[in-house]
C-alpha cells in the first residue's frame, strides 16, 4: 500500500475528543460552534476552528511524549465534523494563511509514533482500516493529554494562557527538555 494513499485514508477521518474539554479548553480558545464569518466578532479567542486547539494539544502531547486514552463511554466523546483534509486549507478570517503542510507533519509523526506492523500491511497482512484507526488512535491519545495538560495549567491558573507567548513558552520548553536530556546523556570520557 502507498504512503499517500494510506494518507488519503487518514485525512478522511475526524478525530474524535472528550466532551469534557469543549467547554474548558476548546470553546474558551477557539470559536468552534460559532460559524464566524469575516463579519463576526472573535472576542479574544485564540484560535479559529475548535480543530486548531486540537492541533496545539496534539502537538502538546506529542512532544511531552504522554498519551492518554479517551473515555470508554461514547457518549462522552466527540468530533469536530471537519475531516482531517480539510484542516487549515484556506486562508483564515483572522489573517492567517492556509497551512496544508501541518497535515503531512501531523500524519509524519503518527507514522513514526505509532505501533503498528505497516509492513503487514504492505503486504496485505492487515487492512487499511486498521493502520488508519491506530492512527487515530495515537493521534486522539496524544491530543486527550494536551488537552488534559491544557485544563491543568488553567485549573492551576485561569491567566495561563491569556499573555501573547503562553503557548510558544510551552512549545520552547520542548527544547529547553531536550537540550538537559542531551547533555545529561553524553558519555563519559574515556581519559
Amino acid at each position: 500500500m502507498a504512503a499517500e494513499k494510506l494518507y488519503d485514508l487518514w485525512a478522511k477521518r475526524n478525530p474524535n475528543w472528550e466532551k469534557r474539554y469543549e467547554d474548558s479548553v476548546i470553546k474558551n480558545f477557539s470559536d468552534y460552534g460559532k460559524g464566524v464569518t469575516r463579519l463576526g466578532d472573535a472576542k479574544g479567542k485564540l484560535f479559529g476552528a475548535g480543530y486548531e486547539i486540537f492541533i496545539i494539544a496534539f502537538f502538546i502531547g506529542l512532544y511531552y511524549n504522554q498519551r492518554r486514552k479517551l473515555i470508554d463511554d461514547s457518549t462522552k466523546i466527540k468530533s469536530f465534523g471537519q475531516p482531517i483534509q480539510y484542516w487549515g486549507n484556506i486562508d483564515s478570517v483572522k489573517g492567517r494563511k492556509a497551512y496544508p503542510k501541518l497535515r503531512e507533519f501531523i500524519f509524519t509523526a503518527l507514522i513514526a509514533k505509532t505501533d503498528f506492523d505497516f509492513i503487514a500491511l504492505d503486504k496485505n497482512l492487515v487492512t487499511a482500516r486498521k493502520a488508519v484507526d491506530a492512527l487515530m488512535q495515537t493521534m486522539e491519545e496524544y491530543a486527550n493529554w494536551g488537552f488534559h495538560f491544557i485544563e491543568d495549567k488553567l485549573i492551576d491558573n485561569p491567566n495561563y494562557f491569556y499573555k501573547e507567548t503562553a503557548f510558544l513558552e510551552i512549545f520552547l520548553t520542548f527544547d529547553a527538555t531536550s537540550s538537559t536530556l542531551e547533555e545529561d546523556d553524553e558519555p563519559e570520557s574515556l581519559d
